[in-house]
C-alpha cells in the first residue's frame, strides 16, 4: 500500500473520492492512503451521504487534514465502511499516544464532546474509497488548533503511515493463513 504526503496544500471539495483519483493526480496505481492539508467545502452534487443531501447539510472548514482511501480488492460497501472505521481508530489512537482524550462514535472522532472529523465510504466498479478529515482551523467545530496541537504534520504522518503500516499487516497475515478446509 503506498501513503503519499501531498507537498501541495489541495481544496476539498468532494470530487476527490472518485475512483482513480491518485492515478490521475499522483500516478499511484497500487491501493493508497493519500494525506493532504487544506480547505473543505463540499457542493451538493459531490454529496455521498444522503441524508446530508436530505437535509442540505453545510459541510465546510477553512483549513483540513484530508486522507483519502482507496482499495482496489473488493468494492464493497461494508468493507469500505469496516476500513473507514480502522481509520477513525487509528486516527484516535494517535491522539491519545499524545495525551488527548478523543471519543470515536461511528466515524467520527469527538474531543470535549466537539466534532473534530468527518468521514464518507463508498464504493466504485474498481475500488472502495474513504475520506476522512480533520479539522485543523475551524469556528463551528472542534479542531487541533483549538485542543492546542501545533505539530498538524506530524499528526497527518503518524495517521497516513499507520494505517498503510495496518493494511499491510493485514494482508501479510493473510498470506500466512491456511483455509478451514484444510482441518477437515
Amino acid at each position: 500500500m503506498k501513503c503519499i504526503f501531498a507537498g501541495e496544500r489541495i481544496g476539498y471539495d468532494g470530487s476527490q473520492i472518485g475512483s482513480l483519483w491518485a492515478y490521475t493526480k499522483f500516478e499511484v496505481q497500487d491501493d493508497n492512503i493519500i494525506c493532504f492539508r487544506g480547505s473543505c467545502a463540499i457542493p451538493l452534487k459531490h454529496m455521498i451521504d444522503v441524508e446530508d443531501k436530505i437535509h442540505n447539510e453545510k459541510i465546510e472548514s477553512p483549513d483540513m487534514l484530508h486522507f483519502i482511501v482507496e482499495h482496489f480488492d473488493m468494492p464493497s460497501l461494508k468493507v469500505a465502511y469496516a476500513r473507514q472505521r480502522l481509520l477513525a481508530c487509528i486516527a484516535g489512537e494517535v491522539f491519545k499516544d499524545m495525551g488527548y482524550s478523543v471519543s470515536r462514535k461511528g466515524d467520527d472522532l469527538f474531543y470535549n464532546n466537539g466534532k473534530l472529523s468527518i468521514s464518507i465510504a463508498s464504493t466504485s466498479p474498481v475500488s472502495c474509497k474513504i475520506h476522512f478529515g480533520i479539522n485543523v482551523r475551524c469556528d463551528e467545530y472542534m479542531s487541533l488548533e483549538k485542543m492546542g496541537i501545533k505539530d498538524v504534520d506530524a499528526v497527518q504522518k503518524q495517521i497516513g503511515q499507520r494505517y498503510a503500516a495496518e493494511y499491510e499487516d493485514m494482508e501479510r497475515d493473510i498470506r500466512k493463513s491456511r483455509p478451514l478446509e484444510a482441518y477437515q
